[in-house]
This record gives structure tokens, C-alpha cells and sequence, in this order.
């Protein structure tokens, strides 16, 4: 469950914008699209190799 400490006077949007910054990084709504449907285990592994073959390409380009 999310908390948000809500100070005297504090304004309403600001306290909802808190509590949307921690709504994100709890990563329910990023779990809740992965689960609406099924991915086979190869189509993840193959995923996962070209993000990776990607991020090597950028830390190459850095340098």
C-alpha cells in the first residue's frame, strides 16, 4: 500500500503528484501490461539479446 504524508496546507495537486512519482516506481502498471498476455520464452530471450546487443552499440559509441 502507498503512503503519502500529506502536510498542513499542504496543496492537493502537489500530494497527488507524489503519490503518481511513487505509484510509478512501484512498477504495478508496467507488470500489469506485461501480464495481459503471454509471451513465449524464446521471444523474451531474443528480446533481451537485442536490448543488450543495443546498449553495447551506445557504451561503444561513448567511447
Amino acid at each position: 500500500m502507498i503512503v503519502v504524508p500529506v502536510k498542513e496546507g499542504e496543496n492537493i495537486e502537489r500530494a497527488l503528484k507524489k503519490f503518481k512519482r511513487k505509484f510509478e516506481k512501484t512498477g504495478v502498471m508496467k507488470e500489469l501490461r506485461a501480464r495481459q498476455q503471454f509471451d513465449k520464452p524464446s521471444v523474451l530471450k531474443r528480446l533481451a539479446h537485442e536490448r543488450a546487443v543495443y546498449v553495447q552499440q551506445l557504451r561503444r559509441v561513448e567511447e
